[in-house]
C-alpha cells in the first residue's frame, strides 16, 4: 500500500492559498471530530518545495467502522458546506488507511498501527504541526 505515490502525479492549484481558517479546512476538521477521530494533526506543507499539498490532515481512528464513518463524514461535510468533492479517495477496500485528496488539503484518516509504521508526522517532520484536540 504505497498511497503516497498517487500524490506525486500531480501538482497543487496555487491560485488557491489556503490557510488553517480556511472554509474546506476547519469543514474537515470539524468533521473528524464530530465523528470522535483521535490524536488530530494537520501538517502546513506550503514551505516546503517537494510538498504537493498545502496541508495534510491525519487523524486515527479506533476500528474499520469508525474509519469509514470518519471519511464518509468528512467527504459529506466537505461537499455539503464547502461544495467540493475529492479529487481521489484511496484505501476503502483495505480500511488500514484512506487518503482523501482535495489537492490543497490531503486527509489520512488511518488505524493506529499503519500510522505507527508509516509515520507520516516523522517524514514531513520539518512542517509546522497543529494538534486539534476532539
Amino acid at each position: 500500500m504505497n498511497n503516497l505515490t498517487v500524490l506525486a502525479g500531480r501538482k497543487k492549484n496555487n491560485n488557491t492559498r489556503l490557510n488553517r481558517n480556511s472554509k474546506i479546512f476547519k469543514t474537515i476538521i470539524q468533521a473528524i471530530q464530530d465523528k470522535k477521530g483521535e490524536n488530530i494533526i494537520s501538517l502546513d506543507l506550503r514551505k516546503i518545495p517537494e510538498a504537493v499539498s498545502d496541508f495534510f490532515i491525519i487523524c486515527e481512528a479506533d476500528n474499520t467502522t469508525q474509519l469509514k464513518a470518519i471519511a464518509d463524514a468528512v467527504e459529506y461535510a466537505v461537499k455539503l458546506k464547502c461544495d467540493e468533492i475529492p479529487y481521489k479517495h484511496e484505501g476503502r477496500q483495505a480500511l488500514q488507511w484512506i487518503l482523501i485528496d482535495y489537492i490543497n488539503i490531503v486527509v489520512h484518516v488511518m488505524l493506529p498501527e499503519p500510522r505507527k509504521f508509516y509515520q507520516l508526522e516523522e517524514m514531513w517532520s520539518d512542517a509546522p504541526m497543529m494538534e486539534h484536540l476532539g
